[in-house]
């Protein structure tokens, strides 16, 4: 007997979460990530060579992008830092599947933005204009 074929998850169906609350929806969303650097040592009596230890933990930024609109709260969360006020906050990125029921969920630690980046104009497109804020942190969790 066969084993039931199951579709994988939709990336387009998410959820932005701050501070526990759902944030105006996003168009995109990258950098859910880790890595650990690798230290190598040698022990002078190890005659099998270099061995490989963990090291520090890395997570890229979290890059998110939407639809401009008249909320500025990302642009002040942003200025805060540009300030010298490093707002770390909280967040999570939520994954749903097509009922809107959520599968997967990612939680950052001690977020802020470090950059914001305004809409690219054109006055003979029709297109979105889209905002992005990109917030390093310093943890992330597979919940």
């Amino acid at each position: 007997m066969a084993a039931a074929k199951v579709d994988p998850f939709r990336n387009f169906n998410f959820l932005v979460e701050i501070d526990g609350v759902a944030v105006a929806g996003f168009s995109e969303c990258s950098g859910l990530g880790a890595e650990t650097d690798v230290i190598e040592y040698r022990d002078g009596s190890d005659k099998q060579g270099i061995r490989k230890l963990p090291g520090l933990q890395r997570y890229p930024s979290i890059v998110l992008k939407r639809g401009i609109t008249g909320d500025k709260s990302f642009w002040q969360w942003w200025k805060s830092a540009r300030d010298g006020q490093a707002d770390r906050r909280n967040g999570s990125i939520v994954l749903l599947d097509a009922d809107r029921t959520e599968v997967a969920r990612w939680n950052f630690l001690n977020g802020w933005p470090r950059k914001w980046e305004g809409p690219a104009l054109n006055a003979k497109g029709n297109w979105v204009a889209i905002e992005t804020v990109e917030i390093v942190h310093e943890g992330l969790e597979w919940a």
